[in-house]
């Protein structure tokens, strides 16, 4: 839920371009980003002359820029300016709800971001899929710079390390996850059973799609309305049936998720009763997370009827919550050892085209005195004079540059300076 990303100056040459984070709270991204066409704000942000690269992220609370650009003063101004322009808004407006991140800070933030640390529910494995798909959409539209790629990837990369070497994830911290997990640890295997989703809110839905993943394949869902419930059915692949059809249908649940906003029980005692019966006294297991109480607590007295209810789910998450956060510690010192090798990868970068440009030069240098020696031996010159001549005005000018900066520097009695170019010429290995 943040931003960030910057840029690194040395002596008068950038390295790389600023990597730069904007964070447009909640209060813009409810109001003003729900219009927020991707495509045509990325476009309309490369078109801004500083801006090398960008990826946008909206989740349901945070909208987030990434961004490379060009170091310059006056940078926040600039791209505030663009804001208020694009979405018609006031300075006074948008001012109190950006926050910005530069360089290690915003590569540490997009990190965190990936692997859940920086989410309402610590840990949560949705953010994930939705950096990627903003991600992908920047790739689609190719507003992406290298530096952005490179970190984007690399986050990803890191977000998989936290998943495989702490258990961030691993406890359920949401009630439709909790509840879910609870089902996992009283049924061997949940694949071949049947399971009844009572509801077709937000919380059902969350449970519908955990269970998909766990590869569920036989889920009713019944709802005052089918429609509301068609539309859940068809992409978790479930049969659909109204409320006052429980009756007749629950003895075919061996699970029962319920989540409405009855203002009474849907599910009695009674009925709960005919269900065993019918069942021959098969177990089943019935997770009331609806407040009010969709289920009888009486339910719970039954024989091979086993109810629980939000307040006992509520206990599961706040021990889970405990481990999550123990959990986190680990996962923060990996964030921070992995900004640290990506922002040193960034500045090597930097020294890319130098090096370049130094090869270039000691290329034209030998070129310069290869085309004079041969064209010297071919005038008939004796050849070994040559070769030794070569080899000297070759040693005399490679050597002339690093002998100018190291006599610059004892003359200036800058000791660090001579150290570091004793360093970079090899004089004290050995």
């Amino acid at each position: 839920m943040s931003t960030e990303k910057n840029m690194f100056r040395s002596k008068g040459f950038f390295i790389g371009y600023t990597l730069l984070v904007i964070l447009i709270s909640s209060l813009i991204t409810t109001a003003y980003f729900h219009y927020f066409v991707l495509n045509q704000a990325l476009v309309s942000l490369l078109q801004q002359p500083l801006v090398q690269g960008g990826v946008v992220l909206s989740t349901c609370n945070r909208t987030e820029l990434y961004l490379s650009v060009e170091q310059q003063e006056h940078i926040h101004e600039q791209l505030v300016t663009w804001l208020c322009e694009y979405h018609r808004l006031r300075p006074e407006e948008v001012s109190k709800s950006l926050y910005w991140h530069h360089g290690d800070e915003a590569v540490s933030h997009l990190m965190r971001v990936a692997s859940g640390l920086d989410s309402l529910v610590l840990g949560e494995p949705q953010i994930l899929g939705q950096v990627k798909k903003a991600f992908a959409e920047s790739q689609r539209g190719q507003s992406l710079s290298g530096e952005l790629e490179r970190l984007f990837q690399k986050s990803f990369s890191v977000a998989k390390r936290v998943r495989t070497e702490t258990e961030i994830g691993a406890s359920a911290v949401s009630v439709a996850f909790a509840a879910c997990t609870l089902a996992r640890q009283i049924f061997e295997s949940l694949a071949e059973l049947n399971v009844l989703l009572v509801g077709a809110g937000e919380t059902i839905e969350l449970v519908a799609r955990h269970l998909r993943e766990h590869k569920v394949r036989h889920m009713i869902i019944a709802n005052r309305t089918r429609e509301r419930a068609q539309l859940l059915a068809d992409e978790v692949g479930a049969e659909v049936i109204t409320l006052p059809e429980i009756d007749e249908r629950l003895a075919d649940a061996d699970i029962i998720i319920s989540s409405t906003a009855s203002p009474l029980p849907i599910i009695g005692k009674g009925m709960v009763e005919r269900a065993l019966k019918a069942r021959r006294n098969q177990p089943m297991l019935l997770v009331d997370i609806a407040v009010p109480r969709d289920i009888e607590p009486e339910v719970g007295k039954l024989a091979n009827a086993y109810l629980y209810s939000v307040d006992d789910l509520h206990a599961i998450i706040q021990s889970n919550l405990a481990q999550r956060k123990a959990a986190a510690v680990q996962a923060e010192s990996i964030v921070q050892q992995e900004s640290i090798n990506f922002m040193a990868w960034l500045r090597s970068q930097g020294a890319v085209e130098t090096i370049r440009d130094y090869r270039s030069q000691a290329d034209q240098i030998r070129a310069e005195m290869e085309a004079k020696a041969l064209a010297a031996i071919a005038q008939g010159a004796d050849v070994e004079q040559v070769i030794h001549e070569l080899a000297h005005r070759l040693t005399n000018r490679l050597i002339h540059a690093p002998t100018k900066s190291l006599q610059q520097a004892a003359g200036d009695g800058d000791v660090e300076r001579l150290q570091i170019l004793r360093d970079s010429l090899g004089l004290d290995q050995h």
